[in-house]
């Protein structure tokens, strides 16, 4: 499918860009002339993806490892990104890690937390500071889950990190509305990557079933009966960061093929 130029002349930051939804994140707003700066933890998936822009069409994107935990890697790798391409136009704060966590020595709480919530603010600060003047509409896009609007046994750490990125993009839609910075997050339901794999396998061994039998059994939850592929929710990301979204802002989309309705 061919797409518009709607992203050419504007700077692009995007994390957690080395695989699976961010990964196609990366590649369609290449696709649409965006420049962009990619940053997560790993430097090689992150050269991945940049080899596969290239090979696209697209133009040779930025690469900035950083751990988001960190606010003052996130800084650096920001400043970098505006010393290599200009100050920002829009931030995707795509990087997470998911999982579950249980009570006692090994619970992955804080861990998941850390990195969900407190890295994505380290990540909306640092681009807040490096955003392009107005009076052109900026954008900040924050990628939360369905596990922000459910619970789910086992997952307290992840539901609650992603529900509060809600509480977040809100309270900074606010913040920023008098700038005419848009803030706003997309829920992606199931999508066939490999955290989705993971937690499959995990519902697999629960059930004392194949990954087969687990995938089923978590459609019949899902009215469309399908997985989003990340493709999907990357066109609904350019669709938020363009001229189209105009007036959008605090805004939670769901994109779950129909597993929560609103």
């Amino acid at each position: 499918m061919q797409h518009g130029m709607r992203f050419q002349g504007r700077t692009i930051v995007v994390t957690g860009a080395g695989t699976g939804i961010g990964r196609a994140i990366a590649l369609r707003l290449a696709s649409e002339g965006a420049a962009l700066a990619l940053v997560a933890r790993r430097r090689g998936p992150l050269e991945e993806t940049a080899r596969a822009i290239v090979a696209a069409g697209g133009r040779a994107p930025s690469v900035f490892p950083a751990d988001v935990r960190d606010a003052a890697s996130v800084r650096a790798a920001f400043a970098a990104a505006r010393g290599a391409h200009g100050r920002l136009h829009a931030l995707v704060a795509n990087s997470g890690i998911g999982g579950p966590n249980t009570p006692g020595a090994e619970d992955r709480f804080e861990e998941l937390v850390a990195t969900n919530l407190t890295g994505t603010y380290h990540c909306l600060r640092a681009a807040q500071q490096e955003l392009a003047p107005g009076p052109a509409t900026r954008h900040l896009v924050v990628v939360s889950s369905i596990l922000a609007r459910l619970g789910v046994a086992g997952y307290t750490g992840y539901c609650a990190s992603k529900a509060g990125l809600l509480g977040l993009v809100r309270a900074l839609a606010m913040e920023l509305a008098p700038d005419n910075v848009q803030v706003n997050a997309v829920l992606p339901g199931w999508v066939d990557t490999d955290m989705a794999r993971e937690g499959l396998e995990g519902m697999a061994r629960a059930m004392g079933t194949d990954l087969a039998g687990a995938k089923h059994a978590a459609l019949q939850a899902v009215p469309l009966r399908r997985f989003a592929d990340p493709k999907d929710v990357a066109g609904l990301i350019a669709g938020l960061l363009s001229d189209d979204a105009r007036g959008v802002t605090g805004a939670s989309l769901d994109m779950n093929n129909g597993a929560w309705m609103s």
